[in-house]
């Protein structure tokens, strides 16, 4: 497979033993694992998405304004963790299956770049300004609204992509 490159030609191999173990095999061999894994995975991203917009619409004050954002954010927290944990759950035997693709594909870069950055974002920065949040929004609670949408627009965007190109 040709193409411009974007990774390090040394992780070639290893996307190659990626692409070539056997789960990855049977989701590409299969003619229902694909789609389905990918079903189950758009539902992570639901419950993912809902969760983080719930709380940083909340975050930027619009939004459940009657309670406490910490409150908002904390009740949304366990089906935000779902959604990651479903995602991963799924993302790996989605990527297996195209391995090889995926490590000529600059959008899957993108998304995996920009979903550690979010990760990190969401459960360290955003996590720190909910528990020392005031009770009305402030500039503040607006910025890191603004930040956790726009990181997690570019993953999903991104994921989206990987599909459209390569």
């Amino acid at each position: 497979m040709g193409g411009r490159q974007f990774a390090p030609e040394a992780w070639l191999p290893f996307f190659e033993r990626m692409e070539n173990t056997g789960l990855g095999t049977v989701v590409r061999e299969s003619i229902w694992a694909f789609p389905i894994i990918e079903a189950v995975h758009l539902l992570g991203l639901g419950l993912l998405g809902g969760a983080l917009l719930l709380g940083d619409l909340r975050l930027w004050g619009t939004g459940l304004t009657r309670q406490p954002i910490a409150a908002v954010v904390r009740h949304g927290h366990p089906w935000l963790v779902a959604g990651v944990v479903l995602m991963f759950l799924t993302g790996i035997p989605l990527f297996l299956s195209e391995a090889v693709k995926c490590y000529y594909n600059t959008s899957f870069w993108v998304k995996m770049i920009s979903l550690s950055v979010a990760l990190g974002f969401t459960f360290g920065a955003r996590r720190w300004i909910v528990g020392v949040a005031p009770p009305r929004a402030d500039w503040r609670t607006r910025l890191v609204a603004a930040v956790s949408l726009g990181l997690w627009f570019t993953v999903a965007a991104a994921g989206r992509w990987i599909g459209f190109s390569g």
